[in-house]
């Protein structure tokens, strides 16, 4: 799929949110007349998953009208997206795992940024460097020291944006490691605690028992800030200029959406984020509230899209 340039996206996120300001006045006074659809592509019982039913509690009671989940493939979920009339009645709850299906796949033709209207973030979450105990590597350094000494000889588990972080890390320090593919998280964590792989590039919720009980090694955060669930542990980017990976969860709507539709979503989720309570349980995962315009959030996913569309360029990397 051939993607803009970025000033091409800047421009094409910001243009998507330029509606006549009278109509969507006069929408958002009325929004939302009825049930909202909120099309997700999560794994039930997972971090995304949780997260989708407090945005969909929290909206639900400030809008006065239920925001129901709708769980489809992605491919199918971008489709509705795209042919969804454009009142605020259907949303997009976006993971890094959209983003990452809608780069890869060039049958979908879609991109969140060219094709729909961002809305607000919600939340984002920090991955975790870390290694099998039998790796000679306690910290980032000296873990790029060995696998320049001994090249291939590191296998990184992981599927989805798990290894484009790693695969980021790759393109950025040089190593030569070779991408184990488990696409499933608990079975990359199984692979690195039996020895089959030694690096992974995990979520909290995947390594934080195993972290605190001894069994994996945790060498850096990926996020350009530390985390609160490791107070103590770097990130990558102290010691890897430029790095920075996360995944970052937020809402969208159809393209052409009146912005006062958008506007109002983006004041009330930005009101849920602020409440104690769901910044008590996003902090559970490790995850932190990303609040803002709507504005700012559309620029975010230019940057995130043009980023891993060249991580997955460097990788070779298919939908196949």
């Amino acid at each position: 799929m051939k993607l803009p340039h970025r000033r091409q996206f800047l421009h094409l996120a910001a243009g998507a949110m330029a509606v006549p300001a009278v109509s969507g006045t006069a929408r958002a006074q009325a929004y939302p007349t009825r049930p909202v659809r909120v099309i997700t592509s999560v794994l039930g019982g997972g971090v995304d998953d949780t997260l989708a039913r407090l945005i969909e509690q929290s909206l639900s009671e400030r809008l006065g009208q239920p925001f129901v989940m709708e769980n489809q493939p992605i491919a199918k979920a971008t489709e509705t997206i795209r042919n969804a009339s454009p009142d605020g009645h259907t949303l997009a709850l976006v993971t890094a795992a959209n983003v990452i299906t809608t780069i890869l796949d060039e049958k979908l033709d879609f991109s969140f940024v060219r094709d729909a209207t961002p809305v607000t973030g919600i939340s984002r979450n920090p991955f975790v460097v870390v290694v099998n105990p039998s790796v000679p590597a306690n910290t980032i350094p000296e873990l790029i020291a060995y696998a320049k000494a001994d090249p291939d000889k590191i296998k990184m588990a992981g599927g989805g944006i798990l290894r484009f972080a790693g695969e980021l890390f790759r393109m950025l320090t040089e190593v030569r490691i070779v991408h184990a593919p488990y696409e499933v998280g608990s079975a990359a964590v199984a692979a690195l605690l039996s020895g089959e792989a030694q690096l992974l590039f995990a979520t909290m919720p995947m390594a934080i028992e195993h972290i605190r009980a001894g069994r994996l090694r945790a060498l850096a955060v990926t996020t350009a800030m530390r985390s609160e669930m490791l107070p103590d542990m770097p990130t990558v980017g102290e010691f890897v200029q430029g790095y920075e990976a996360s995944g970052i969860q937020g809402l969208w709507a159809p393209k052409n959406t009146p912005s006062g539709v958008i506007d109002r979503l983006n004041k009330e989720t930005n009101a849920a984020l602020a409440d104690p309570k769901f910044k008590e349980r996003l902090g559970q995962f490790g995850n932190t509230p990303l609040p803002g315009s709507t504005t700012g959030y559309g620029k975010t996913m230019v940057i995130e899209t043009e980023k891993w569309t060249k991580v997955i360029k460097f990788a070779n990397a298919t939908s196949k």
